[in-house]
């Protein structure tokens, strides 16, 4: 991880602590559209049909709108404030541990629904969530969700495994081999509440209640078994096809995951599945933002109604092995998404799911937490060795 990033990556977190919400007023009306949208997205979430001819949902909004959508894909939270911060982009598709310093730095407007006449289609958990909800305003429209996922290789586990422990503890796995070497972990902060969520289960007597909300025992403990992982870690991941290629080619049998890769080595015949282990998850819950000062606001609240079709949700379901905003696409027909196809993604996990967020000092369940500027530097220095 080069100084640059690293800078920038800190830099966005002392926005987050310093900041109040944005004030900035939502459009009344939609205008003429101005020819093009400007996106900041994970990969995966916007597909023209170049990956595969059976997912485009670009093309069609392009022809029907005239806004040429333009897309820059981001690995990780850090790197999408941080590009929100360099500005240049109209929307973000940001996960809950930066979607809230997005708002508090100023660098996300307010939305009006009214703009957005299938808000009233989004699932009800959903609409006023906390992580783009702020004193009743929303700054944002939910876009997929879903959970962080164990993958692993079927050729190794003949059973799912049962615990998380294969990733973050020195085992012998069914093969008889060590899993030394043979695992992978996620470049970014926001592992530190994987590893606090593992302890929540193990630990209880560190008393975590929430893996966002640690104080400097409970941070102290997640920290220590993120260095121990350390040992074990062949590479941490943050580009979704480069782990892709590790699961096919470098041995690789365990990882945290997403459902993305899942879905495209299991549809490359590859023996991997994925599971929710005892421990249950951290996910994430992704919401289309717009920029302060976008250029192209007409087109973006014409991409964010797009974004809700429930076959455009339905699809994107399918592809990326998430969970629609819109519940209806699991069962209307509009698209490749089913019922069953839901369910598998977890529909129903919906509790066991911790949503990322932005750990904070001021946090609810206790007096004094860790603020995510620390998990920042912290975490460069677990992966360092230190």
């Amino acid at each position: 991880m080069n100084q640059t990033r690293i800078t920038a990556l800190i830099a966005s977190t002392f926005i987050f602590a310093a900041s109040s919400a944005a004030t900035a007023d939502a459009l009344t009306k939609i205008g003429k559209p101005e020819g093009q949208v400007n996106i900041v997205a994970w990969p995966g979430y916007i597909e023209r049909g170049e990956t595969s001819p059976d997912f485009d949902w670009v093309t069609g909004f392009e022809k029907a709108t005239g806004c040429k959508v333009n897309v820059k894909t981001a690995n990780t939270s850090d790197e999408m404030v941080a590009l929100m911060n360099e500005g240049g982009f109209d929307l973000v598709t940001a996960s809950g541990d930066a979607s809230l310093r997005l708002i508090a730095g100023k660098r996300v407007q307010p939305v009006n629904i009214d703009l957005i006449p299938s808000w009233k289609t989004v699932d009800k958990r959903l609409q006023n969530a906390p992580w783009h909800t702020v004193d009743g305003t929303h700054y944002g429209t939910p876009y997929m969700w879903g959970p962080n996922v164990l993958m692993y290789n079927k050729d190794v586990f003949k059973e799912a495994p049962a615990s998380w422990d294969v990733v973050f503890e020195e085992v012998t796995l069914p093969d008889g081999n060590t899993n030394k070497g043979r695992v992978q972990a996620y470049d970014g902060p926001i592992h530190i509440a994987d590893a606090a969520n593992y302890l929540m289960h193990h630990k209880p007597e560190l008393g975590i209640t929430s893996p966002y909300e640690l104080n400097q025992e409970q941070y102290n403990a997640a920290l220590d078994l993120l260095r121990q992982q350390r040992k074990l870690v062949s590479r941490y991941w943050h580009d979704a096809f480069i782990q892709i290629d590790d699961f096919k080619n470098e041995g690789m049998v365990a990882s945290g995951s997403w459902p993305f890769q899942v879905n495209l080595l299991a549809a490359d015949k590859q023996p991997i599945s994925s599971t929710i282990p005892v421990e249950g998850a951290t996910g994430w819950a992704d919401t289309t933002m717009m920029h302060a000062d976008a250029d192209n606001p007409n087109c973006a609240y014409l991409w964010m109604e797009h974004t809700l079709a429930s076959n455009l949700q339905s699809d994107l379901s399918v592809w990326f092995g998430a969970n629609p905003s819109v519940p209806a696409a699991c069962t209307d027909g509009r698209g490749m998404q089913t019922a069953a196809g839901c369910k598998l993604n977890g529909m129903e996990e919906f509790d066991r799911i911790k949503f990322w967020q932005t750990p904070v000092s001021k946090c609810k369940s206790q007096g004094q937490c860790v603020p995510y500027y620390r998990w920042v530097s912290d975490y460069i220095g677990v992966i360092g060795g230190r």
